[in-house]
């Protein structure tokens, strides 16, 4: 039924455990939450011995359900000092559900100054020397560990700043066309490098498939499931044709696209960098404008950006990375954002919390606004390699706020906001105010029913109806984050009556258990409160629970809103 690899660095050793019965129908957000809430100390230093790096694929990772391909990783975030979960796509998660590692956990901290390569397979995991690795930056990591093993192992690896433990540094995973995707937001790239871990090799020879305990439920499951994602009109058409970027001109049209900073809600030259814009560059230059980040994704909202020759730049060039480079940092040559976006894979830095310290960074005069030669000299010479002014960058906005003495720094939790402006879409405001996680837009996206209208329609610029919204995608949010599954799932989800239960059913067909709805969203709620005693514990309040200031008393253009939540109001989300 599983196994836990658990990995302690001080004495170089791998215990292979049973799966306590408290975990044992856990997986992603589920699985690496509780092992973080159990074992780790709320109050312990985030880069010390006693924080622990958590490895999950999720519930339904590796079996045939489409868009089943995700992992989770966990940890206490040197970010935001809350607890952390990060989700990314990619080859590593459906080898280890394939090996029937449930988790792997990295403990402790080695006693001398040598870098390792962890060696994962189905028996176990050895501890090999990273010194060859060691100082290169990711793509260099997976061509070695390619050229050394074939491309078809699976490797997870920190660049430059998560070895120097910069509060940006992200895990980068290698997907199945040997690209980036990544473990994004909260630093967890820190934590790997405060392991002295470099990389990590999965080798699945003799691994078999996923069990499923009742394969006819399955199926008949699946085929309900994969009907309902391609028959939505988000995950079945807008994704798959233009990808995330879609999402530019729509937010730009609602107002809540926020430019040079967060001065406004709209921008002039959103047209140029706009998803349409990107698929008609990509489909001119011979480029892809689907693509998969890992095997059975079935939206396909990924793509291929290559130049005006034809030679690849970049790949799941997203939404949040084109608005905060193009749009937060006035960037108007979408081929500069694509090079800047390969940068932050290439260096290890998260490619929102990167953007965003940039826009902070022109605020301060440190890079002049819309210089994109001047961002990717800064991205690769500065934060890559480690400099002081790379290290103030790299440890993430607030670090850069503080450092120049600024007011305008849009962080939660020390985390950098995203791509939508909390004044004019009310509900995500909620959710960066409260996310167990400091801001984060995926812990309860609700643009799907404010913008989409995805689940319904709330007002975005209305108070009425947002705490509640954000609330029950935030609990929703963190069941779907366990499954293992594409955070996409949720528009069709909210939309088509058949789609939850098939995905319910496709949990307890694997298991062999009964499951319903209301058990499956109230574990949800009951990861989501764990989380929050987490942070609790670890020092934070309600009053954490706040958007700066600046939000309160700037009117943004055109619809000159404000954030006017009191924090009684905000605190309701946690009445549940």
């Amino acid at each position: 039924m599983g196994k836990i690899f658990r990995v302690n660095m001080t004495n170089l050793t791998c215990k292979v455990e049973d799966v306590p019965a408290e975990l044992a129908n856990l997986g992603g957000r589920a699985m690496t939450s509780s092992i973080v809430a159990a074992e780790v100390p709320p109050t312990c230093h985030p880069l010390g011995p006693n924080n622990k790096l958590v490895f999950a694929p999720g519930m339904l990772t590796g079996t045939p359900a489409a868009n089943s391909g995700r992992m989770s990783a966990g940890a206490k975030s040197p970010l935001t000092g809350t607890i952390k979960e990060s989700s990314a796509g990619g080859t590593s998660a459906q080898q280890f559900a394939r090996m029937g590692i449930k988790a792997m956990i990295i403990e402790g901290q080695p006693k001398d100054d040598k870098w390792y390569r962890l060696h994962v397979t189905k028996d176990g995991v050895t501890f090999e020397d990273a010194s060859d690795v060691k100082g290169k930056q990711n793509f260099a990591v997976i061509d070695a560990m390619n050229e050394k093993f074939g491309k078809k192992i699976g490797v997870v690896t920190i660049g430059v700043p998560g070895e120097e433990r910069l509060a940006a540094a992200n895990i980068s995973v290698k997907d199945p066309d040997q690209k980036i995707r990544s473990h994004g937001r909260g630093g967890l790239g820190a934590v790997m490098g405060s392991k002295k871990v470099k990389c990590i090799t999965i080798d699945d020879t003799g691994a078999g498939k996923v069990e499923i305990a009742d394969p006819e439920k399955f199926r008949a499951a699946a085929k309900i499931f994969a009907k309902g994602m391609l028959d939505h009109p988000v995950t079945g058409e807008a994704l798959p044709v233009y990808g995330t970027n879609v999402l530019i001109n729509i937010l730009n049209e609602a107002g809540g696209l926020p430019t040079q900073n967060f001065k406004y809600g709209a921008c002039e030259h959103h047209d140029m960098v706009s998803g349409e814009t990107m698929h008609d560059t990509i489909a001119k230059r011979g480029g892809k404008t689907k693509h998969g980040c890992h095997a059975g994704c079935i939206i396909q909202c990924s793509q291929e950006y290559v130049d005006e020759a034809g030679v690849y730049i970049t790949s799941g060039f997203e939404y949040e990375t084109v608005w905060g480079l193009g749009i937060n940092c006035m960037i108007k040559e979408l081929d500069d954002c694509a090079r800047i976006d390969n940068a932050m894979d290439d260096i290890g830095i998260d490619s929102i919390e990167g953007a965003v310290l940039i826009a902070v960074a022109m605020e301060a005069g440190v890079i002049p606004w819309g210089d994109g030669k001047e961002t990717l000299r800064v991205m690769n010479e500065e934060i890559g390699k480690c400099t002081p002014i790379g290290r103030i960058l790299g440890n993430g906005t607030a670090s850069v706020g503080q450092a120049f003495g600024l007011t305008r720094v849009p962080v939660v939790k020390n985390q950098g906001i995203p791509a939508y402006d909390p004044r004019s879409v009310k509900g995500i405001g909620i959710t960066y105010a409260t996310s167990t996680m400091g801001a984060d837009h995926t812990a309860g996206y609700t643009i799907a029913t404010n913008i989409l209208k995805v689940g319904g329609y709330v007002d975005p610029l209305s108070k009425e109806g947002q705490v509640e919204l954000s609330r029950n995608l935030q609990i929703g949010t963190t069941a779907f984050d366990s499954t293992g599954m594409c955070i996409f799932i949720a528009f069709p989800a909210l939309d088509i009556p058949e789609v939850l239960p098939a995905l319910v059913d496709m949990i307890a067909a694997t298991q062999g258990t009964s499951l319903t709805v209301d058990e499956f969203m109230g574990m949800g709620a009951s990861i989501l409160k764990k989380e929050k005693a987490f942070n609790t514990a670890a020092g934070f309040t309600n009053e954490d629970d706040r958007l700066p200031e600046f939000f309160e008393y700037e009117p943004v253009a055109p619809h000159n809103a404000l954030w006017d939540f009191t924090g009684a109001e905000i605190d309701e989300v946690w009445n549940f």
